[in-house]
């Protein structure tokens, strides 16, 4: 049985590194078939592969800050690898799993502040079922908001980091909102790429949804029966086309096409509730043991994580902190950012509102057809230099943000349509989504037929016959979107 490490490294010749980032619970082995099909493309000459495995298993539970510093630390060490060994790395690409695309791109934003993105030519940044807008779920019900409680404080800092709830140093804002800001040196870093790929599942990924894996406000997957869907040529049933996804229902359907339909829908739901009324007879057995295994595990994985996490914080686990906590933002903006929150008035209020409001008439489109806000967002504050100024400046800077946000919320409200209603997302998602669209991503959505656990199947977690469309999708990876 190979391994991920059977495929990794390279030749003193390859000046390629591609630096692998699996997500939450993961090991490097999970990213087995990744490095396989990058490697059967790409000889040893050609590109060095690097699987970064000190953030592997319960270490996912500490962060993405953690876990970010922790692959900036490997990839420094494989570098100086590189070059003891004759090697000159001059290209640099990432590719991110689940949790691992945002691990690296905290990553990218601790290279470009330490001057190392420049030493290289950016490439690729590609991530697979990565969840960009975290996975607070926008779905009402007492089932998900029990999901968005519990999940939130069951999976240690990761879990506050990817439900939104964390505050981020003393940014006042969630790790993801700080990841997306256009000001900070993640996303500055993440731009120097010259390409940025992504591929969602479009449907049965019960760990990161569509919306936040596919960095959009609307999902029109929700119900596969109901619609017909376009494939890339050469990877048919898997590989949507991310320009013409969602086809409009033709003349050739007719009416028998419309039987089979509602035939299908019609066994779908039985099936359903077959599946149902299963969980439902296994909940009053199992669910109870489950519980108390899982909530014992979970207080035992945040206690060791916290642990991990103040030693970290220390120096005392193998990594020098102070390295790597650098300015959060551009320099080159900080400045103006401090000039301008010294003098808000109510007057700079107004004109975002007027930029909002006139947005709503002529509105962006990103590239799978979600409207984007044209209005300018306001730039994070620095750190105050007293407690007296912190307190003014939050005031005001909340009082700034409010009347933005509500205006940022009504505005998606009047673009919503019955035919493809917006998504209750939170304002930092929102905002999300207009910076990241901003950098020009190629989205693939993906469908998996073959199991209900897409999640795992879109990287071919194991190889076996159940996962095996991700086969499809890593080879449409490599032969269409890596830059070498």
């Amino acid at each position: 049985m190979t391994t991920a490490a059977d495929y990794s490294g390279g030749t003193a010749e390859a000046d390629h590194l591609c630096v692998l980032v699996h997500g939450l619970w993961g090991n490097p082995n999970h990213l087995t078939y990744v490095a396989k099909t990058l490697r059967e493309k790409h000889p040893r000459d050609k590109v060095h592969i690097l699987v970064a495995k000190r953030n592997s298993g319960s270490f996912t539970y500490d962060g993405i800050e953690l876990g970010g510093e922790r692959v900036c630390r490997e990839i420094e060490e494989e570098l100086q690898l590189i070059e003891r060994a004759g090697g000159k790395i001059k290209k640099l690409s990432f590719v991110g799993y689940s949790l691992g695309g945002l691990v690296a791109r905290y990553a990218i934003g601790l290279l470009f502040a330490r001057g190392l993105l420049d030493k290289f030519e950016c490439m690729n940044f590609t991530a697979f079922a990565s969840p960009f807008l975290g996975v607070h779920t926008p779905r009402r019900g007492f089932g998900n908001r029990l999901f968005n409680v519990l999940g939130a404080r069951t999976l240690a800092m990761s879990g506050r980091q990817l439900f939104g709830i964390d505050t981020f140093r003393d940014t006042g804002k969630p790790l993801l909102a700080v990841l997306a800001d256009p000001t900070s040196i993640f996303m500055s870093g993440l731009a120097l790429f010259r390409r940025h790929t992504l591929y969602a599942n479009a449907t049965n990924d019960r760990s990161a949804p569509y919306f936040t894996t596919m960095i959009a406000k609307t999902d029109p997957y929700t119900d596969m029966s109901k619609i017909r869907v376009n494939f890339v040529s050469g990877y048919e049933n898997v590989v949507l086309d991310p320009l013409d996804p969602v086809a409009s229902p033709s003349s050739e359907d007719g009416e028998s096409g419309g039987q089979s339909k509602k035939k299908a829908s019609l066994a779908a739901r039985l099936r359903e509730r077959l599946e149902q009324l299963g969980i439902v007879l296994a909940l009053g057995v199992f669910v109870p043991i489950f519980l108390v295994a899982f909530f014992t595990n979970s207080g035992y994985q945040t206690l060791s994580s916290a642990r991990r996490i103040r030693l970290h914080e220390q120096g005392r686990a193998g990594i020098n902190t102070e390295t790597y906590r650098v300015d959060l933002w551009m320099k080159e903006i900080r400045s103006a950012v401090e000039g301008a929150y010294e003098n808000l008035n109510s007057a700079q209020g107004q004109e975002y509102l007027r930029a909002s409001s006139s947005s709503s008439s002529s509105s962006s489109s990103s590239e799978n057809g979600d409207a984007i806000l044209s209005s300018d967002e306001l730039l994070p504050p620095p750190p105050p230099s007293s407690s007296q100024s912190a307190t003014k400046a939050e005031s005001e800077d909340g009082k700034q943000r409010g009347t933005a946000g509500r205006d940022i919320l009504a505005l998606e409200r009047r673009q919503s349509l019955p035919t493809q209603p917006t998504l209750a997302l939170a304002l930092y998602q929102f905002e999300a989504i207009k910076a990241l669209d901003a950098l020009g991503w190629r989205k693939y959505p993906v469908w998996i037929h073959k199991h209900r656990q897409s999640h795992a199947a879109i990287i071919v977690r194991k190889d076996k016959d159940s996962w095996s469309e991700g086969k499809i999708v890593l080879r449409h990876w490599v032969d269409e979107e890596f830059l070498l």
